[in-house]
């Protein structure tokens, strides 16, 4: 039977929903967490459109399915290629490559083999359920060679891809094997996007220094003659669900009781991370410790909330990052814990965004300090569910520092520094912490994520030259 075709297609590594199977053996498919799927199914929403993705297990993949009003299509991985492909190039090499190699980086030459082999077939399987003439939009990392590969299949595509991580300086990027091919890879697409302006420039120079490319202001020459825009469109959240959610009765019921069953602690802390060494937890979790070493928080009136995602179990960096961090919250807990109180509250798991809304808008103070993050949207969530008068202490290096200017910024490999912002934004006038968050609040509403799906596909239309009523930057 002939595969059904749509006129907007998205490719990422994976769908957007994860498999759960119950006792019975029947299969159902729940909607996966995360930054991508939260912001895609606000674009997806209403529209006639195919997702491409692994499903999540190795083996054959299942048939292509609908749920939700989406056209689902599984990619099929074996045990060999999510070993080379995901866990090896993806995230072995790539990803701390991308995030200024906090961790080294290592280069295996079957791992690279194989990203050319799966970025092939997710090629091929989007040239399947294209429309002639449609619009493709490729995200992340794992899908860098997509689109040459799937223009030299289909040229008649308009073919986008968005970098949700954030892209290297050059000096650190030349250090990849088969750079030049990655840029190649890219250089398919009608339209590049990436989260900050920083990213989109390292992207162009290295096109530059490696490619001898022409680069014009936001414009690339690809190696085939064709003219690519490479610029920033930061992603987003969906700000009034969100905010109507946080402000529900029921949810603001919830924040209450969830500030009672921590025994109401004067100061509240929170963070939420997928468990990456990226996320900076251990550094935040020092800088909590010392200060209440110190004496300048109290044990007994301050809580810390850590609430740390499962990612990537089976790679050695991130087993040896999870130990580390129990052992600091064990260490943390008993040598200030007491029968009544405990300091910080450990929980490694996700929560639905119901849950979620209610422990932003239970918190006094969120602490948002990656070492390197491509946008961050865990602390545009905050600003939208917390209470007026709460805080945002965040990173420098995460992308939505750019944006979110009025936050308590810190550097957090300074460990001295954080903890200075930290008790800073504990410590501020209340009118000073008011204002702060509608700054902020008003910057998060002023590109939601409708605003960005609009952003990237208006440019990704008008490519290489700028959208009506956009100035070259």
């Amino acid at each position: 039977m002939t595969a059904p075709t749509f006129d907007l297609v998205i490719a990422a590594n994976r769908l957007p929903v994860d498999k759960e199977v119950a006792e019975d053996g029947s299969v159902e498919w729940r909607r996966s967490p995360g930054g991508l799927v939260t912001a895609m199914e606000s674009v997806m929403r209403g529209r006639e459109a195919a997702w491409i993705g692994w499903s999540g297990d190795a083996g054959d993949p299942p048939e292509p399915f609908e749920e939700n009003g989406m056209y689902l299509v599984p990619i099929g991985l074996t045990e060999d290629e999510v070993t080379n492909y995901y866990e090896g190039y993806s995230n072995d090499t790539l990803w701390p490559l991308y995030h200024d190699v906090i961790v080294p980086a290592t280069f295996r030459r079957r791992w690279r083999s194989s990203y050319e082999r799966i970025n092939q077939r997710f090629a091929e399987a989007v040239s399947e359920v294209a429309a002639q003439g449609a619009t493709v939009w490729l995200h992340d990392y794992q899908l860098q060679r997509v689109p040459a590969l799937l223009r030299a299949i289909r040229p008649d595509l308009r073919i986008g891809w968005f970098n949700h991580i954030p892209f290297p300086p050059v000096e650190i990027f030349m250090q990849l094997p088969g750079r030049e091919t990655l840029l190649e890879g890219l250089l398919g697409a009608d339209f590049l996007g990436f989260q900050v302006r920083a990213d989109a420039a390292n992207f162009r120079e290295a096109c530059r220094r490696l490619l001898h490319s022409t680069v014009k202001g936001e414009v690339v020459t690809a190696p085939d003659g064709r003219r690519v825009r490479a610029a920033a469109v930061p992603i987003s959240i969906d700000v009034e669900e969100l905010r109507a959610l946080a402000t529900s009765p029921e949810t603001l019921q919830r924040a209450k009781e969830i500030r009672a069953e921590m025994g109401d602690p004067e100061v509240l802390l929170l963070g939420v991370d997928r468990l990456d060494y990226t996320k900076g937890i251990r550094h935040r979790l020092k800088a909590y410790g010392e200060l209440l070493a110190d004496g300048r928080l109290d044990p007994h009136k301050t809580r810390l909330v850590q609430i740390a995602t499962p990612s990537r179990e089976r790679l050695q960096a991130y087993r040896v990052l999870r130990g580390q961090i129990e052992q600091t919250v064990g260490r943390i807990n008993g040598d200030h814990a007491d029968f009544e109180d405990t300091p910080v509250l450990y929980m490694r798991r996700s929560f639905p965004k119901e849950e979620m809304a209610a422990i932003y808008a239970a918190a006094d103070v969120a602490l948002v300090t990656p070492l390197r993050d491509g946008m961050n949207l865990v602390a545009k969530e905050f600003v939208t569910c917390a209470r007026d008068d709460a805080a945002l202490v965040l990173s420098e290096f995460a992308g939505a520092a750019g944006e979110l200017k009025r936050a308590y910024l810190c550097n957090p490999h300074d460990v001295d520094r954080l903890k200075q912002t930290i008790t800073a934004a504990i410590s501020a006038p209340i009118d000073e912490r008011r204002k702060r968050m509608r700054a902020m609040r008003r910057a998060v509403l002023s590109n939601d994520v409708h605003h960005w799906a609009e952003a990237f596909l208006a440019s990704l239309q008008a490519a290489p030259e700028l959208p009506a009523g956009e100035t070259d930057r």
